[in-house]
């Protein structure tokens, strides 16, 4: 799938994510961690296309994490379009304060070049990463993040990734403090978003 029909779907997927949050508007609250999950988060380094990245250089900010593909055909674009018109709805000094890192758990076709173009398609405060497999298994452990690779005769490469939906909330002090259910309007995105600005 070429650059440009990739960022025509996700526009696309973007214009129809604007048209649900004006027409449908359903009560999805905020999704706490289970208690028994005991998932730890925690700090990561991984590779943006300007060099190495790592959590802790967020340190101060409330941070969205998600994790998914650059080919993932719906999911994805969804998932970031909604947050992305969340964050447009920030005063500019809540947005100094909040960051979005987008992990490819596919590094083999997602290269840090190809993350920064679509990441900044949504937002340009969006940084895309990714990592070795065996460092996004290891991060991705620790969040409680489910992805598995299935073959698709018809997929660009042969294959899907299957992956969870959610994005993850990270406090300015780096902890991780909740997720965002896939599907979340916008308008709700931000007052999770304010929830852990305004903590003192």
């Amino acid at each position: 799938m070429s650059e440009r029909i990739l960022l025509v779907i996700a526009g696309l997927l973007a214009a129809a994510v604007l048209g649900l949050a004006l027409f449908w508007q359903p009560e999805l609250p905020e999704r706490p961690l289970p208690a028994a999950a005991a998932l730890s988060g925690g700090d990561f380094t991984l590779q943006a296309a300007n060099g190495p990245f790592s959590l802790h250089d967020l340190r101060g900010k409330v941070v969205l994490l998600y994790f998914g593909y650059t080919y993932c055909p719906d999911i994805c674009p969804t998932s970031l379009a909604a947050t992305a018109e969340g964050l447009k709805q920030l005063t500019p000094a809540e947005l100094a304060k909040v960051a979005m890192v987008f992990i490819s758990v596919d590094p083999e076709r997602d290269t840090p070049a190809r993350l920064k173009e679509y990441a900044e398609f949504f937002h340009s405060a969006m940084l895309g990463v990714t990592g070795t497999p065996e460092n996004l298994a290891e991060i991705a452990r620790r969040y409680g993040v489910f992805y598995a690779r299935q073959p698709v005769a018809t997929a660009g490469g042969d294959y899907v990734v299957d992956h969870s939906a959610d994005t993850y909330v990270v406090d300015a002090a780096g902890k991780l403090v909740g997720k965002i259910a896939h599907a979340t309007p916008p308008d709700q995105v931000v007052l999770a978003i304010r929830k852990y600005l305004n903590q003192p």
